[in-house]
């Protein structure tokens, strides 16, 4: 029987939420790690019960946790990526301009083949990569040690690598968005890497069109068109067709066109949502109204979804990591809130519903879907 996982990150721990094909029942566990932060969990495509999760904690550090049972039990797998072992911060001089901090892991990637295989995305900015399910890792130090790197600066948030995008046509591919340097792509598996920032524009910068510099909020793909390229940038909503070679913005009539999150339909690769907020100083919905945007044009027209949500003095926040997809046929939609509501909608933005309205402010939503 279908079965629906929806994996939500929190600011207190990690829950696990579930419900059958109708998407109206739901099933709460957790929390998991109760008390740490949970920037990120992600299910491995190549393995169901495959579930990986980013605890943290200013005072113990980070932590890289397993379940190979869809959470029911957890084990930490080895952190070597911060070089020493030790929980905490370290910096590590490796003969680059300035030392590397090890500060989190904001986003972790599993293979859509290889079941052991994942990416994890960390501040400050750097790519990692593990082929043993986390046992041990290795930096693709291609990136961090391109000639752009000194000029990275981080945004409000930490200098984060925070969106790692795998091609499923093509293995060697790969995309990543850090705040605020901007988007980067590798065609060689992350032996070199390009920026893929040509058509940003941010006054915010000395340089509003630079090479690097933009602070790129979360990019997102549909399976089946990988070379199309949506992006929720600090202001503006854009969009590439050339693999990030060329953006143009696409923010058409929205009301505002800052946010965090940005996802794409299931089914529909020219359909996309977005949460707009009033602006980079106000991180809240305009006039208390929390709204969904659909565009089922892949940009320029948009159309407000708010019938079941709040519309009256709701002053949330959804963050980049906040909003996921499922891949039933009716496509279902999920996002969760800095005031701890995640909400579901079964049929494609249209109507919604809160699955759950107490938990801690919420850092991530991942969906699956399992058979």
């Amino acid at each position: 029987m279908t079965q629906v996982r929806l994996l939500v990150g929190t600011r207190k721990g990690a829950f696990i939420l579930t419900a059958d094909g109708a998407r109206k029942d739901w099933h709460i566990d957790g929390p998991h790690f109760a008390g740490w932060e949970i920037f990120h969990m992600k299910g491995s495509p190549a393995e169901p019960g495959r579930i990986y999760a980013s605890q943290s904690s200013s005072w113990f550090g980070q932590i890289m946790q397993r379940s190979d049972d869809g959470g029911k039990s957890w084990s930490p797998v080895s952190n070597d990526l911060r070089y020493d072992g030790v929980p905490g911060t370290h910096q590590w001089y490796d003969g680059t301009p300035h030392p590397w901090e090890f500060k989190r892991i904001w986003h972790i990637e599993p293979s859509l083949t290889e079941p052991d295989a994942l990416y994890a995305g960390v501040e400050d900015a750097a790519l990692f990569h593990s082929k043993d399910g986390g046992q041990s890792w290795q930096e693709i130090s291609g990136l961090r040690r391109h000639g752009s790197g000194p000029a990275w600066q981080p945004g409000a948030g930490g200098m984060c690598l925070h969106t790692i995008l795998l091609d499923p046509a093509d293995p060697a591919r790969l995309y990543v968005a850090i705040s605020a340097a901007g988007a980067f792509r590798s065609d060689d598996a992350g032996a070199t890497w390009q920026p893929i920032n040509r058509g940003l524009h941010s006054p915010q910068i000395p340089n509003p069109t630079a090479e690097v510099g933009h602070c790129v909020h979360r990019i997102a793909m549909h399976r089946a068109r990988p070379n199309t390229l949506f992006m929720q940038k600090h202001w503006d909503v854009m969009r590439s067709d050339d693999a990030g070679e060329n953006w143009r913005e696409v923010s058409g009539n929205l009301p505002t066109d800052f946010g965090f999150a940005i996802d794409v339909h299931a089914h529909e690769p020219e359909t996309i949502y977005v949460v707009p907020i009033k602006s980079d100083q106000e991180h809240f919905p305009l006039d208390g109204a929390l709204r969904v945007w659909r565009s089922r044009t892949g940009g320029h027209e948009w159309q407000p979804l708010s019938h079941g949500l709040p519309q009256e003095n709701c002053y949330v926040n959804v963050l980049r990591d906040a909003m996921a997809v499922d891949s039933l046929d009716s496509c279902g939609v999920y996002f969760g809130t800095t005031g701890g509501q995640v909400y579901a909608s079964a049929d494609a933005g249209e109507t919604w519903s809160a699955i759950t309205r107490d938990l801690p402010p919420v850092l991530s939503v991942e969906a699956q879907t399992l058979p």
